[in-house]
């Protein structure tokens, strides 16, 4: 059954697949995480779908997707990282200052650091997600925050991040001039950048980041049924949420599943990572559908797992986004555009055959997917999805 027209895409099978590398995510960090984040009012995990459709037309045995739109209110995944790190940016400078050497999320929300937290300002760059968590922490936490997005996001994303008591900057260029922005400002005046990229010298927050996203995939271990999951898909971007996703299926799968990055054909900085053997950025205005996925480095945190733990590399074109958009919305489930890049992915890769055979995919293959985000601009999803609104 062909559920997506014939649409160019790439496969890159990971020559380094398996050889040793450095460890990026500590258990400790991880389970430090986990029970701040499931601690915090309003958790819940969220659902795992079954969808025995996809499944069918891809030719496997079971595909079942990790919902996030519902996360926290936010719309994303993403809640789970940058909220998380902004705890965590607040806790430390209290203990640095002599305050308080054991504050939790609890002593921030009440207020009980509020003089000390308001003198403190994060920041970042986003394509809306991430900055809507950052924001969304600094809120909860009580510290002012800094937005940085570049010139294509969208102005409900803008808003979305706004409605949290951010102050949102928008710039010339990409994510990437964005990314320059914030950590420049942030250098000047002293503040603290909250990113879930990072670069030679700036790594410590973006492990919390990426701690708090192994969340999801860890609730997904916890919600899957069935045998184990032969295969994951997994969005790219600067590699934040693969690597996590790679790091919680490798604790707790083995041997763990084959892990393909999905990235979108005009922003694949990990793909062209993987081909040239060290972190490469590209150029270009990397003007995709999937903004969430817009970015032209690797995260150099992200990279030193993927580079090792990724079975192989996919880049996908917008079209094949869009429809799958509209395919999960025909059959109740709203998804987001960079939302729906691994199961675009899997779509594309199964009806080819030389592509099934890279990756290893067989009618007793086991999938798992990350429905990384919701509609996070409603009107932009109307749009794709139903041809309407602006």
């Amino acid at each position: 059954m062909t559920v997506l027209p014939p649409l160019p895409f790439r496969v890159f099978a990971n020559p380094r697949a398996g050889t040793p590398g450095t460890v990026v995510l500590t258990e400790a960090g991880f389970r430090r995480a986990r029970a701040e984040i499931t601690s915090w009012p309003g958790y819940a995990p969220t659902p795992l779908l079954d969808l025995p459709w996809v499944a069918e037309a891809a030719g496997v045995a079971s595909v079942q997707i990790k919902d996030e739109g519902g996360r926290f209110g936010l719309g994303s995944f993403k809640a789970l990282g940058g909220a998380y790190a902004v705890e965590q940016v607040l806790i430390g400078y209290l203990a640095r200052r002599g305050l308080e050497l054991t504050a939790n999320a609890a002593d921030l929300t009440g207020g009980r650091y509020a003089e000390a937290t308001r003198q403190v300002t994060v920041t970042c760059a986003t394509d809306g997600n991430h900055g809507r968590s950052v924001a969304w922490g600094a809120q909860r936490f009580g510290c002012r925050c800094v937005i940085y997005v570049h010139e294509t996001v969208s102005q409900g994303r803008v808003d979305a991040i706004a409605r949290y008591g951010a102050e949102v900057r928008r710039v010339p260029g990409t994510y990437d001039d964005a990314v320059r922005a914030a950590a420049a400002e942030a250098e000047a005046k002293g503040w603290f950048v909250v990113s879930d990229t990072s670069w030679p010298g700036y790594t410590s927050i973006p492990v919390d980041v990426m701690q708090g996203y192994r969340l999801m995939a860890d609730e997904a271990v916890e919600q899957w049924s069935g045998g184990a999951p032969t295969h994951a898909f997994v969005q790219g971007g600067v590699g934040g949420v693969a690597a996590a996703v790679s790091v919680q299926l490798r604790a707790r799968y083995s041997p763990a599943p084959a892990l393909v990055v999905v990235e979108p054909d005009r922003a694949a900085c990990l793909l062209a990572s993987a081909e040239t053997g060290v972190p490469t950025a590209i150029a270009g205005d990397l003007n995709t559908l999937m903004a969430g996925l817009a970015c032209g480095e690797p995260s150099l945190l992200a990279w030193q797992e993927l580079e090792r733990a990724t079975a192989a590399f996919m880049a996908v074109p917008d079209d094949a986004a869009v429809a799958c958009m509209k395919l999960m919305f025909a059959h109740g489930a709203i998804i987001g555009e960079s939302g729906v890049a691994g199961l675009a992915g899997l779509l594309l890769a199964a009806a080819d055959p030389a592509a099934r055979e890279a990756l290893g995919l067989t009618t007793d293959s086991r999938v798992l997917l990350f429905g990384t985000e919701g509609a996070t601009d409603q009107a932009l999803f109307n749009r794709l999805v139903h041809g309407r609104g602006a």
